[in-house]
């Protein structure tokens, strides 16, 4: 851009202009007098009054050395006189005069000839405070000063909006030379800025006078390249008179400021995601998966998580300077070539993998202390990789920069998080070893909640399976079929049971119960109630006086309370009492009948005490099938009891199926997602009775 060619056409002066006083003129209070070439004062201004005392009655028609200079001046005085008039040189400098009250002034003077039409001569001496003047001089030295070297970009402009003055701050921040700017308005000096939101806050300034502080402008908008952040103001001139000068614009660098508040919004915002995304289930792969995928590619373009195999099999972490062993969890990568290609050379999810005591990660492992690559150079590569194929990978991808950092909690060390970048150009910096060990420790607690929840899961289920009958015996004159389906959760599992007891004379016993409460403690309840309830169905009692027993067994137990229903089905007889302690009701199904859930006292629940129980007796003929089932089955969070016990009797008011078949499709509609109980279901139906031992 061209510095003259590019200037707006010159403006023509405007006419007069009548200004107020205040100008720098009046702050000055510049006298003016006008001697005859005999030295009388001939003109005497009102500023001539005011700096020297002396009206213009006084004044007027006298000779000025007298009146004005002190004797000890007054013959250099009047040389400094006669060579101003003889050579017609003007004499400008420090001039002592004598005020009216008999003080001395020191005043900056300027005397210059003046010739008129007749040939006859005069000498003007205009005169001011030498300190006023003085104080204007070291303030103006000081603004120019100030201007001139402050890092803050500042730029005067007129009522028109046109730049009058650019510090060389601003040119640096425009990247425009301040003869570009001058003269020209902001949309013709910045044509990429966001002209019209700056125009009109400049011509709201020039209105009202309010300042406009520290506006926000980012990049291109505010005039600047692409990243650069501004905080702009805009204040009014006005003169001391009141009279509107233009504007001032004053321009701070904020890049660096903002960048970094940025970048602190986004790891506080990265840290708020990982609060809310790991640790959504007690899957230990999902939570390991969720870290992954939360740092890549915010944080990271490939990211890494290894447990050691210790850990996941119970024992103490190992400690000292050999080997490590991982057990891979999760990898995720950035969605580039490069990033796919360093991803490839991590160990596959699930797979063992033993690396050397010299690798990083086992360096961070044994140390429980992050480890910070920013530059990777090519020998380091064989100490972040397993082998050298893997090494080769990460070479060919363009790994850069890398971060291992140890997976802690309570106070042991779980595994490894592993961050590399080959995509993002930026090195891996403190701010991220910090922000990575920050989410290490968030996803450790969660990752060992998810261990221990899978170690006390596992414990309890092989608990539950060794106390329910593995097979239960087909009993005489019936076919049963039955399912046990534990909680998702570890902190739900142990409470449900059922069993099938064959009694002598060929009926049986079928039960089914629900220890409240969950966890170890419940399937050991239910053990014992199970046990008691096998013994019990020995003596050939009446359900109700069973139930009564087992009230009492559960009594005895620690705050054990229990739901059961217990049923005997006499094939022979064609006979069946069944009796319930708090629990849901079996449903009857009979061919070509729509199946009834059966209409029995409640009862209390085990473990209440005191309470009787009370059985009723039905018929049962061939094809009649008896469903008993635990409150798994049908509970739900967000619906009422009565509509799922209706689900459940529409679901079997179908076609005859085969009880497998039936069980399963029970299951299947009536759990759904909802798995936050055990359920124990058993199905009898009654068949032709052909006595015990028969084929």
């Amino acid at each position: 851009m061209g510095t003259s060619d590019a200037l707006p056409p010159r403006q023509e002066p405007p006419g007069p202009v009548a200004y107020p006083p205040g100008s720098l003129l009046d702050k000055l209070g510049v006298a003016a007098v006008v001697l005859d070439d005999n030295g009388r004062i001939v003109l005497w201004s009102r500023q001539a009054e005011a700096l020297f005392g002396w009206t213009a009655a006084e004044a007027l028609g006298r000779l000025a050395a007298p009146l004005l200079v002190a004797e000890q001046h007054r013959k250099e005085v009047l040389g400094l006189f006669a060579h101003v008039m003889g050579e017609g040189r003007t004499w400008a400098g420090v001039f002592p005069a004598r005020h009216k009250d008999g003080s001395t002034l020191l005043l900056e003077f300027r005397n210059m000839r003046l010739d008129d039409q007749h040939g006859h001569r005069y000498a003007l001496g205009i005169a001011t405070d030498q300190r006023v003047l003085r104080d204007v001089e070291r303030h103006l030295a000081l603004s120019l000063q100030l201007i001139d070297r402050s890092p803050i970009g500042l730029a005067v402009l007129d009522t028109d909006l046109r730049y009058l003055m650019v510090n060389p701050a601003l040119e640096r921040m425009h990247g425009l030379p301040a003869e570009e700017h001058i003269g020209r308005t902001v949309a013709e000096a910045l044509p990429h800025a966001d002209v019209t939101q700056i125009e009109a806050d400049l011509l709201r300034v020039l209105a009202t006078g309010t300042p406009l502080l520290d506006q926000l402008a980012v990049g291109l908008a505010g005039g600047g390249p692409a990243g650069q952040a501004q905080l702009v103001s805009y204040y009014r001139l006005d003169d001391p008179g009141g009279r509107v000068l233009g504007l001032a614009v004053s321009v701070v660098d904020v890049t660096d400021r903002h960048r970094a508040i940025e970048e602190f919004r986004r790891r506080m915002q990265l840290i708020a995601d990982a609060s809310v995304h790991i640790g959504t289930t007690l899957d230990l792969d999902q939570t390991a998966r969720e870290l992954a995928e939360v740092v890549v590619p915010r944080l990271a373009d490939v990211a890494a998580v290894d447990v050691l195999d210790t850990v996941l099999q119970g024992a103490p972490p190992t400690t000292g300077d050999g080997d490590a062993v991982f057990r891979a969890l999760a990898v995720a990568a950035a969605r580039t070539p490069a990033a796919t290609e360093a991803a490839a050379a991590a160990d596959p999810t699930g797979q063992i993998a033993q690396y050397d005591a010299d690798r990083l990660v086992t360096r961070c492992v044994r140390t429980g202390d992050p480890v910070h690559l920013p530059h990777v150079g090519e020998g380091d590569l064989d100490r972040i990789a397993r082998n050298e194929k893997a090494a080769a990978l990460l070479g060919r991808a363009g790994v850069h920069s890398y971060i291992a950092v140890p997976l802690i909690a309570r106070g042991e060390v779980l595994g490894a998080l592993d961050l590399k970048r080959v995509s993002n150009p930026e090195p891996f910096g403190e701010d991220d070893v910090v922000l990575a060990a920050e989410l290490a420790a968030r996803a450790a607690v969660c990752i060992d909640n998810a261990r221990w929840f899978q170690r006390e899961r596992a414990t309890v289920l092989t608990l539950q399976r060794n106390l329910l009958p593995q097979r239960p015996q087909q009993p005489a004159g019936m076919e049963v079929a039955y399912r046990y389906q534990p909680a998702g959760a570890a902190s739900q599992v142990g409470g449900d049971w059922f069993d099938v007891v064959p009694q002598s004379g060929g009926a049986s016993a079928l039960v089914v119960g629900d220890v409240m409460g969950s966890g170890i403690n419940a399937a050991a309840a239910m053990g014992q109630l199970r046990t008691a309830s096998r013994t019990l169905s020995g003596l050939g009692l009446d359900p109700a006086q069973v139930l009564e027993h087992l009230d009492q067994t559960a009594s005895g137990l620690d705050q054990t309370i229990a739901t059961c229903v217990y049923a005997v089905c006499d094939p022979a007889a064609g006979l069946c009492r069944v009796a319930t302690a708090g629990h849901l009701p079996p449903v009857l199904m009979r061919p070509g009948e729509r199946p009834v859930l059966l209409d029995l006292p409640t009862g209390a629940p085990l473990g209440v005490g005191g309470v009787p129980f009370e059985s009723i007796g039905m018929t049962l003929a061939p094809g009649d099938q008896l469903v008993l089932y635990t409150d798994g089955l049908v509970e739900t969070r967000d619906e009422a009891i009565d509509v799922r016990l209706q689900a459940l009797i529409t679901l079997l008011d179908g076609p005859r199926r085969d009880l497998e078949e039936t069980c399963d499709l029970l299951l299947t509609a009536l759990r759904e997602d909802n798995d936050q109980d055990d359920v124990a279901l058993l199905i009898a139906r009654v068949g032709p009775y052909r006595g015990p031992g028969a084929p």
